[in-house]
């Protein structure tokens, strides 16, 4: 039994069974045995693999996209360029890369923020991103960024912010949790006590037994941290991840280990716990702001952006396998049956600006 699911049957055997979001919160952030505090989860080698990892075009038209959202603001200076989880740094490292020849001046202008609360990765983001000519600053929290106009990307962040389940059981909804079974495995069930249904989506009430339900709290907080900066202070956020653009019901927790899915109450603290993004909670959150939203498919998305082009450009004086390699690529981040459709992107820009 590893330390975190010892430690976890300990709590439940002490204080009883406990909600789905504070599971997922200690199996991925636990400082002494959380996945992210404690694991490399990044790549081949690792667990998964960001679209970042996958080829250099995907920083490169996001970091086009940031720039052209400067330059509709009336390339205001200073601003911060940020990412907000930014995994092991890679695509920052590519819209830097992409900036410098794009504009020199906006990169010895502007300031460039890594939002991080691992101190682990965020050694790993220092590495990644060492001999870089720009001025990088570290912060855990979007609250110590300074008071200017903020142009941020968020790639796979919301899936990995804990989530609270439903379920709906007998007579009415209750908050699905995790306690202890007769032989004191980890098992789900529902909760003791009914739920406010102020919580849950409006379609609940035609629900089916055994139905579940999401929430994310958390997330919405913070779009509303991130939204009320950009409408106090200027800017645009881009924010990428796997999910459904309209509500619905399901399980969509999950985790995956060694690129395999695997059960997620099997071995806490040593696989990736992700849900998928519900965006209209989110999009709803921004508007809440006075910003505009526009939300589409990874595919639309970097297809709009010149993927195509992109990938021409790369291939037109590569080899056969390297072109091959490009073409994979692009399949695998735009195709219909990969990427381009299960990932989501929301743009959020000031209102009149939506691009």
């Amino acid at each position: 039994m590893s330390l975190l699911k010892e430690r976890i049957v300990g709590l439940i055997g002490a204080t009883g069974p406990i909600p789905v979001s504070e599971f997922m919160a200690l199996c991925l952030f636990d400082p002494d045995a959380g996945y992210y505090t404690t694991r490399e989860p990044f790549g081949s080698a690792g667990d998964f693999v960001t679209a970042p990892e996958i080829s250099q075009m995907f920083g490169e038209l996001v970091a086009v996209w940031l720039y052209r959202a400067w330059q509709g603001a009336g390339r205001p200076l200073p601003a911060t360029f940020a990412e907000i989880g930014p995994g092991r740094g890679t695509l920052m490292k590519d819209m830097l890369r992409t900036w410098s020849r794009l504009d020199p001046a906006l990169v010895a202008g502007a300031s460039f923020a890594m939002i991080e609360t691992s101190p682990r990765l965020a050694k790993i983001q220092e590495q990644t991103l060492a001999g870089q000519s720009a001025v990088l600053a570290w912060h855990q929290t979007i609250d110590t960024l300074p008071p200017q106009p903020l142009f941020i990307v968020g790639n796979e962040l919301f899936d990995a912010v804990p989530i609270r389940q439903f379920v709906y059981a007998g007579s009415g909804w209750r908050e699905r949790v995790v306690g202890l079974d007769g032989a004191d495995e980890l098992h789900f069930f529902a909760g003791a006590g009914s739920v406010d249904t102020a919580l849950l989506p409006t379609a609940a009430a035609d629900a089916p037994q055994g139905a579940i339900a999401e929430v994310a709290p958390a997330r919405s907080a913070l779009m509303s941290a991130i939204a009320a900066r950009i409408a106090a202070h200027g800017g645009a956020g881009l924010f990428i991840d796997y999910g459904h653009l309209q509500p619905g019901f399901g399980d969509t927790f999950q985790a995956l280990r060694r690129h395999q899915r695997e059960d997620v109450l099997a071995n806490p603290g040593e696989a990736d716990l992700t849900a998928h993004v519900d965006f209209a909670p989110l999009a709803e959150m921004a508007r809440a702001h006075g910003l505009d939203v526009h939300l589409s498919t990874q595919g639309e998305f970097l297809l709009g952006m010149g993927l195509l082009e992109r990938a021409g450009t790369l291939g037109a004086d590569a080899d056969d396998k390297a072109r091959q390699t490009i073409s994979d690529a692009v399949e695998r981040l735009a195709g219909p049956g990969a990427m381009g459709e299960l990932f989501k992107v929301m743009k959020i820009l000031p209102a009149a600006r939506a691009a």
